[in-house]
């Protein structure tokens, strides 16, 4: 089995830069290689003798630019550079680099970007750290404006390497080549949208360097929970693999229960009961076949239920209602020390959620399922929360502060534990944007919690199946279809 891909920062890439160094291998070793690698992605990009014109910077992505230009002219291409400022003013490795180009130097003003059949943008990395304006800003917006097809040196210029946004203005790349780990922009919105299929280059940096320099941030993918999926055993029954409680808002409101009590049990949740109001109990036994059904009024009635401790996950929030009902039930769930996920009017309940429950998530795997308004009116008195620009940072801090499991939904979810741990989604589709999908990812969670997963390897787990089983189906996807999608994802994971 793989490793779980890591994410590196910034700041984290060029600590594992710096550590390379110092062990023993040339700033400029590296930067070879990398330009290299960025030569290596033009070939297939171009037919042989095409026109590329390489956009280089005054930094070290420029300096990258520099040994591709190099190696492509070589190689027969027509080769121009096109450097923003003056070659004699870089420094360290990147003049180093330019200083082997002995072709065709173009000043940005006399550049016909139009004319190239590939555009390399090599002007700025993940340094960036400020909005681009003056000369940097109008070679950017020359570029994006010719149309043609732009290979990017590890991001887009113009993007923010931590968080995504557009520092600006940017630059759509058709695909990128990054070295050694993809960044957070290459997987956070909007910034995944400007990148094209993203490469990951190996320019030297060893993985035991990575690790040691990484935040714990990973690609949410397989490698990161498939050791923790249940496989049942011949000798298991369905009392093994969990009881998951669903409470059931009213009669007109029970559709979300039913979507995530069904989503549980297609992940595998041995049994699976919803907990309705008495005046919801026929409308849910009309729709109910292998779930159980429960009377429940209220957060007595749940008091009485989680008296049997054989229910270990509980789903809490969907079509529950908004009101001071279910801040009680949520009282009574999180006092039961179960497995829970809280999301939609379990949250929207809460303007904000005191230090009691905090506490009570630390004695119990919880996940909170916010998309960011829920996030923004959960959080709201918390700006050390909201306030940071980087997503991932802000669902790390809320999962600190609070002590669950923060998923927070977008089409770029992330997953963060209390103790610092963070994935990214990246299969993510704009068909699961429909009602009642939140729902069924909450049973999913709730189901794979049911059977024993930890709350971050649940969450990371059934955000992935989630994604998974929606792309597969496509255009004109309900969320009634999801649940039925979910064996034949399962089936290719425990293959």
């Amino acid at each position: 089995m793989a490793p779980p891909e890591l994410i590196l920062t910034p700041h984290e890439m060029a600590r594992a830069d710096t550590a390379t160094i110092a062990s023993g291998t040339p700033g400029l070793d590296l930067m070879r290689r990398a330009g290299r690698a960025v030569a290596d992605a033009a070939r297939r990009m171009t037919a042989p003798g095409g026109r590329i014109l390489v956009a280089a910077g005054p930094g070290n992505n420029g300096g990258d630019g520099f040994v591709a230009a190099t190696a492509l002219a070589a190689d027969g291409f027509d080769v121009a550079v096109v450097p923003l400022g003056r070659i004699d003013r870089m420094r360290g490795d990147a003049a180093e680099a330019a200083s082997g180009w002995h072709g065709e130097v173009v000043p940005a003003e006399e550049a016909r970007f139009h004319e190239a059949d590939l555009v390399i943008d090599a002007l700025f990395g993940t340094g960036l750290a400020r909005d681009l304006d003056g000369a940097a800003r109008s070679l950017v917006e020359q570029i994006d404006a010719a149309g043609r097809p732009v290979l990017a040196v590890d991001l887009p210029s113009g993007l923010d390497g931590e968080t995504g946004d557009v520092r600006g203005v940017v630059i759509k790349a058709v695909r990128t080549v990054t070295f050694a780990a993809r960044k957070p922009c290459h997987l956070l919105m909007p910034g995944r949208a400007y990148c094209g299929p993203v490469e990951v280059a190996d320019i030297g940096i060893l993985p035991e360097t990575l690790s040691a320099v990484s935040g714990q941030l990973f690609v949410n993918s397989p490698d990161l929970w498939r050791a923790h999926l249940p496989k049942p055993d011949l000798a298991s029954h369905k009392y093994d693999r969990g009881h998951t409680l669903v409470a059931s808002g009213g009669a007109t409101r029970t559709g979300a229960a039913r979507l995530a009590a069904v989503a549980a049990l297609r992940i595998g949740s041995g049994l699976v009961t919803i907990a309705s109001p008495p005046e919801a109990l026929g409308v849910n036994a009309a729709h109910l076949t292998a779930v159980m059904l429960r009377g429940c009024d209220g957060p007595e009635g749940l008091y009485h239920i989680l008296k049997d401790p054989r229910f270990n996950a509980l789903v809490l929030g969907p079509a529950l209602g908004i009101h001071a009902n279910t801040r009680a039930m949520v009282a009574v769930a999180v006092q039961a020390q179960r497995s829970l996920v809280l999301d939609a009017d379990a949250l929207t309940s809460f303007e904000d959620l005191s230090s009691e429950l905090h506490q009570a998530f630390r004695q119990a795997p919880t996940v909170l399922t916010p998309h960011e308004g829920e996030f923004k009116r959960l959080f709201s008195g918390h700006p050390d929360l909201l306030d940071p620009p980087s997503k991932v940072e802000r669902t790390r801090r809320a999962a600190a502060y609070t002590g669950a499991v923060l998923l927070l939904k977008g089409s770029d979810t992330v997953i963060a534990a209390p103790d610092g741990r963070a994935a990214i989604n990246e299969n993510g589709t704009p068909y699961l944007g429909t009602a009642g999908s939140g729902d069924t990812l909450c049973g999913i969670i709730a189901g794979l919690m049911a059977q024993g997963l930890p709350a971050f390897e649940a969450a990371c787990a059934g955000t992935w199946i989630h994604a998974e089983a929606g792309a597969g189906f496509g255009p004109g996807l309900i969320s009634e279809d999801l649940a039925g999608l979910l064996p034949g994802v399962l089936r290719d994971l425990l293959r």
